[in-house]
């Protein structure tokens, strides 16, 4: 089975699974009692293979997409998620984070108003719109905006990360993530799609002049190199930089899915969030097939997730004969 589309979203959901029975447990409480496998129960009371809301919006956007990608369309998908549990594993909402609630309530309102109002909600951001929910989620938007140059990707990408988190880091973080995740889509190794995104964003930041005060929560992931920080180095919470970071690094210091995606949980803290995004990456560079059966085996509701990988790659496919 050999699809980037399928790999993405299998590995997210993978990775998120198996973090969500360790979410909120300390680095030290991790390293006394390390992830070994996929487990269920835990934090969240779940069956093995249950995935939560990292895996839940990232499919609400990829079908969104399916139709022509809009805001309207994602945001519509959001709020019903939340409302009626769509796109969950079992049929529950679980783990919704707070900024990420209060601002689906508010997509409610802003969606009366249409496509323009939801494109503007990256204007007026606040601090607190910089947690990892937008990052979490990004993924399939990878396909809507490869190709394009890289300003129209950054305002793309901004507006959809605004839908829940506002802010301009929480919006280039996400950027920084899906320019990796091209440049794997196109063959290249984790260390030639790490330099290569480096190289792009740093001239994006000088065409758009992007605050030096922004410039410097990216310091160990594009001026420096996130490569030569010690495993003990990285941090694991809610914030969208210390995600980024981690999942980068997971990805660039493993050799095989697996071992990404339970250095990501052994992080410790949002240990989900950061497996689910790091597991984005390893299955789309490692493919699906090398993800570990007994996982692929253990998660909720596996066929509907490869249908819509495969879905995605039948419309984009399509896009690019055009």
């Amino acid at each position: 089975m050999d699809n980037q589309a399928v790999g993405m979203l299998v590995g997210l959901a993978v990775g998120d699974a198996v973090g969500v029975p360790f979410e909120f447990l300390t680095r030290e409480e991790m390293r006394k009692n390390p992830a070994k496998e996929m487990v269920g129960y835990g934090t969240h009371h779940q069956p093995p293979g249950t995935w939560s809301d990292d895996s839940s919006m990232t499919f609400c956007l990829a079908e969104a997409m399916l139709s022509g990608y809009n805001l309207e369309s994602v945001a519509s998908n959001f709020i019903r998620w939340k409302k009626e549990s769509y796109w969950t594993a079992r049929n529950e909402v679980f783990d919704i984070g707070i900024t990420t609630a209060k601002s689906i309530s508010r997509l409610e309102t802003v969606l009366e108003e249409g496509e323009s109002a939801l494109a503007s909600l990256k204007y007026g951001a606040v601090e607190s719109d910089n947690g990892n929910g937008s990052l979490m989620r990004i993924l399939p938007l990878v396909f809507e905006i490869r190709g394009k140059e890289i300003d129209e990707q950054f305002r793309i990408v901004w507006e959809n990360s605004a839908l829940t988190h506002r802010h301009v880091r929480a919006g280039m973080s996400c950027l920084v993530y899906l320019k990796v995740v091209e440049y794997l889509l196109d063959g290249k190794s984790p260390d030639e799609a790490y330099s290569a995104m480096r190289d792009n964003i740093l001239e994006l930041w000088e065409a758009i002049d992007f605050a030096d005060s922004e410039r410097e929560k990216f310091n160990r992931v594009i001026q420096s190199d996130i490569r030569k920080l010690a495993y003990e180095d990285l941090l694991s919470g809610g914030y969208v930089i210390e995600s980024l970071e981690a999942s980068l690094w997971c990805l660039l210091k493993s050799e095989t899915y697996e071992e990404v995606v339970l250095k990501s949980v052994n992080l410790g803290h949002d240990t989900d969030t950061t497996a689910a995004i790091s597991g984005g990456l390893a299955g789309l560079y490692f493919g699906v097939d090398n993800i570990p059966v007994f996982w692929r085996a253990s998660l909720a509701r596996l066929e509907d997730i490869v249908a819509l990988g495969e879905k995605i790659s039948r419309k984009y496919a399509k896009e690019e004969l055009c």
